[in-house]
């Protein structure tokens, strides 16, 4: 049900949802537990939502296994309606789902409208999609013989999606996979449960039968129970992830047992090069788009920032100007440009991660602490001449924290990119169309943007390479990861 007395002044309160979605049911926990959504802006709860587990879990799989068949074999073309209805709701609803999103997640809310835009544009884009989902006739090598390829749903699926993009990851995995006739249980983050209940609000409006899409919700406690029920589960055919290395191995290989088919979408460490060519103000407008959207906090932002000798001094200079100019306040004041970073342990690491850049010859040019504002507001922070030995070069820092590294030729630059386990996202700047193509096939991640800071649209492959995925999101790729190929061979056709 929705709340009966909202801490949120949305103009149609009953988006923000106090309970789970299974089977088309507004539910409660089995045992009546809950769990605190806090907005990471003040500390308070704005709603409590049930703490599920593995019971709910199986219940919301058996509903999508139930509602498969009939889902399956609806036309494509109405399944597309049917998407393309829940993307005008979410149009129609764009400033209350923005605003729940940012008080929930910290985020301001000209993200957050952006977000909800691109969130909706899955299921646009994959309603459209299933409509073409073609087969095809091959030429047999025998006589009498015929050979065909069609294309189906891969069955009951799971999700799992993360708390820094709460809307768009929803729509991202449950998009493709109910386009194509899939029906899918899926578990949002902890931290922002109440955007995917809210798109399941509108869902439920737009029409979509029972047990296609359910919404499980669980705090970190929950999330080991529930992860487990959809990889152990054999009704579940597939699952896709959206989140940390650490937890997307585990999920791996849990589903390894039943050779389950998984896609997942997991960290980075994106280096954000500018060589000595470059147009230098589209450059340090790039990266200041890249590093401190979201705070930092993106899988895709600029984490290791490499710049040429010959332009560095002056880069770095015009740089830090420019982040000194950013303000800091919660993502409902309009001249906020970065939020609060969504919890202390968040905190904790891009604290951890100053020291530990320092300790490792850093030059601190900028920020460097929590901000006055307290909670988990941090300020806007450059360092100079970071070694590729700190953590910050090593890891994903995730806020506002750009560490910037010098470089002396390209070689070097390519050198230094790679050398990462990770393979997302990957920037550079030249004007140099010979460069423009070595440096690109070089480069050994999956997203590559070439002077921009800005690579997200529903109609790219989204993923990448190495340890930082599998599968691709997007696109009219990312309908594959949601369909089996068969073989059919037909004999006893005659000549």
């Amino acid at each position: 049900m929705a709340l009966d007395t909202p801490t949120v002044a949305l103009a149609d309160a009953s988006l923000l949802r106090d309970q789970a979605f299974i089977a088309g049911t507004w539910s409660d926990a089995d045992d009546g537990r809950t769990f605190a959504v806090t907005n990471p802006a003040t500390g308070e709860p704005i709603a409590h939502v049930p703490r599920m587990s593995s019971a709910e879990t199986r219940r919301a799989i058996e509903a999508a296994d139930a509602a498969f068949i009939a889902w399956r074999d609806r036309p494509a073309a109405e399944r597309a309606a049917l998407l393309r209805r829940i993307r005008d709701l979410m149009i129609e609803h764009r400033d209350d789902l923005a605003l729940l999103l940012t008080l929930e997640q910290g985020k301001p809310l000209a993200e957050s409208q952006a977000e909800i835009a691109y969130a909706a544009a899955f299921l646009e884009w994959f309603g459209e999609e299933a409509k073409r989902i073609y087969g095809d006739t091959i030429p047999s090598p025998q006589p009498g013989r015929r050979i065909l390829v069609t294309k189906h749903p891969i069955g009951v699926c799971g999700g799992i999606t993360p708390w820094n993009f709460p809307s768009a990851m929803v729509t991202r995995k449950a998009a493709p996979a109910l386009a194509v006739g899939c029906t899918m249980v899926l578990k949002p983050a902890e931290q922002t449960p109440l955007s995917a209940l809210a798109i399941a609000a509108l869902a439920e409006r737009a029409g979509l039968p029972p047990g296609v899409l359910s919404i499980v919700t669980g705090d970190a406690d929950d999330a080991p129970a529930i992860g487990r029920e959809l990889t152990d589960n054999p009704i579940v055919r597939k699952l896709g992830f959206t989140g940390s290395n650490e937890v997307g191995k585990i999920l791996m290989r849990q589903c390894a047992d039943q050779v389950k088919n998984v896609s997942l979408e997991l960290g980075g460490n994106a280096p954000f090069i500018v060589f000595e060519d470059a147009d230098l103000d589209e450059a340090l407008a790039g990266l200041a788009l890249c590093k401190f959207r979201n705070s930092g906090q993106t899988c895709i932002t600029a984490n290791r920032i490499l710049i040429h000798d010959k332009i560095y001094d002056e880069f770095v200079e015009r740089f830090t100007h420019a982040a000194g100019q950013l303000i800091v306040g919660p993502g409902t004041s309009p001249e906020s440009s970065v939020g609060p970073l969504i919890d202390a342990q968040a905190l904790e690491k891009v604290q951890r991660h100053v020291a530990d850049a320092r300790d490792h010859g850093a030059h601190l040019l900028l920020g460097g602490e929590a901000h006055e504002r307290g909670g988990t507001y941090f300020a806007p922070t450059v360092l100079n001449e970071v070694s590729p030995e700190a953590a910050m070069s090593r890891e994903e820092t995730f806020g506002p924290v750009a560490g910037l590294q010098r470089f002396s030729d390209e070689d070097e630059a390519i050198r230094s990119a790679n050398d990462t386990p990770y393979g997302l996202a990957a920037y550079f700047y030249s004007r140099d169309i010979g460069r423009v193509v070595r440096v690109s096939e070089q480069l050994e991640y999956g997203i590559l943007g070439i002077n921009t800071g800005f690579i997200s649209v529903e109609v790219a492959p989204f993923g990448g390479v190495k340890e930082s995925g599998i599968g691709r999101e997007g696109s009219k790729y990312g309908v594959d990861d949601w369909i089996e190929t068969r073989y059919l061979a037909l004999g006893g056709i005659g000549r």
